[in-house]
């Protein structure tokens, strides 16, 4: 599942190492990779969760895979900055990430992913509407998206 990645493998404590984002939802995990040197985002699935158990296992054998060093959660909230219905339970989903995988876990402000997510898949595929291949595409797209804001936001505390 995992693709190859052009960067090399750095060392431990060189680099940013591969970052997953995962935008959470209740019926599906849109799932997206950086590359080892934190600069690109890139979509890369779209599971549909089973139960907790699984979903975990899941995701640890794809860090374990991809040599995932950091995870970030997408906190859904509205436009005016206060938390969403689903906002606690993707808090309490990154938790549970941590403790189980023993990686750090962010969560990261996801607004309007979803909407630009929608716009992207629907400017590639030429359509307006979504189509049933496109919704499919949607939450790794958001996922990207969520990783991309966070690169671009971490990458300008950097030094140069």
């Amino acid at each position: 599942m995992c693709l190859p990645s052009s960067s090399p493998r750095l060392p431990r404590g060189e680099g940013a190492g591969v970052i997953l984002a995962i935008d959470y939802g209740r019926r599906r995990l849109g799932l997206a990779l950086s590359d080892a040197l934190g600069v690109t985002a890139r979509p890369l699935a779209t599971w549909t969760r089973s139960n907790r158990r699984r979903d975990l296992s899941r995701l640890r054998e794809l860090c374990r895979e991809c040599a995932v060093a950091r995870i970030i959660v997408g906190r859904p909230v509205h436009l005016d900055g206060t938390q969403s219905e689903i906002a606690e339970e993707a808090g309490r989903f990154a938790e549970r990430i941590g403790a189980h995988l023993k990686l750090p876990v962010e969560l990261v402000d996801e607004r309007l992913s979803s909407w630009e997510a929608e716009q992207t898949v629907a400017q590639l595929s030429g359509r307006a509407r979504r189509s049933p291949q496109a919704r499919k595409r949607l939450d790794d797209v958001a996922a990207a998206v969520i990783l991309r804001d966070y690169l671009s936001r971490t990458g300008d505390d950097a030094p140069c």
